[in-house]
Formats: structure tokens, sequence, C-alpha cells
């Protein structure tokens, strides 16, 4: 059975749209998506992104076992010590209180970061 990375692949290419176009809409680089092809699991996030770029649903492609998503669970704090503290997973619980969108919003932005220091490596060292 094929992973998530190479019913992505297949998708794309049935689509008939360019990685060229995919990776300059998504904003991420070649070897990025090239990556993400031979990932087993990828994230929803993602995924969705590139099914809105070729117009694709990809809730039919994946099995159930493959759509599950771990909850974000904010840390419970339990030390006397820091009782009058509210810890930062708390505060950003107070302004979103879905967990998946916390965990989807924390993922972008970690996806993003790293492409931003991909590019940085590649404008410092060069390509190989």
């Amino acid at each position: 059975m094929p992973h998530q990375g190479e019913i992505l692949q297949d998708a794309i290419k049935n689509s008939g749209i360019s990685i060229t176009r995919i990776v300059d809409e998504l904003g991420i680089t070649r070897p990025t998506i090239y990556r993400k092809f031979k990932e087993e699991t990828l994230d929803y996030a993602f995924v969705k992104r590139v099914g809105d770029i070729i117009g694709h649903d990809f809730s039919n492609d994946f099995t159930s076992l493959q759509q599950t998503v771990l909850p974000f669970v904010a840390p419970i704090v339990t030390n006397s010590l820091s009782a009058n503290v509210t810890p930062r997973a708390l505060q950003i619980q107070a302004v979103d209180s879905d967990p998946v969108k916390q965990l989807m919003a924390l993922q972008t932005k970690y996806i993003a970061l790293l492409e931003a220091h991909n590019e940085l490596l590649m404008k410092v060292y060069g390509p190989k």
C-alpha cells in the first residue's frame, strides 16, 4: 500500500499541474516537495494546501488510520511554586480553545521557519 507521500506525488502527477507552479504557490523549494514525496506521513495543512492548488480532495485517498490526528494537550501545572504563574501553553489555549487549530498554526509556523532557514543556508553556502 502506498504511503501518504506517494499518494500526494501520484495526485500531483495526475493533475497535470507542474511541480514548479506548486512549489511557487506553496512558497517552498523543489527539494522540499521531493522530500515530502518520500515521507510516510504528511501534515494535514500541507496536504490541504496542495489539494487546493491542484483541485483534489485527499480525504478519500488516505485510509482512516492515515487520517488520524494526535491531540494537542497542554501540560497541567502541579507544582505549588508555580501556582500563581500562568504557563505559556495555557495562554495559547485562551486565545484559541481548539487544540487542533493550535497545533496546525504551530506546525505552519514551524514549516515556514524551516523554509526560511533553508533559503538562508542556500544564500550563504550555495547549492552543492
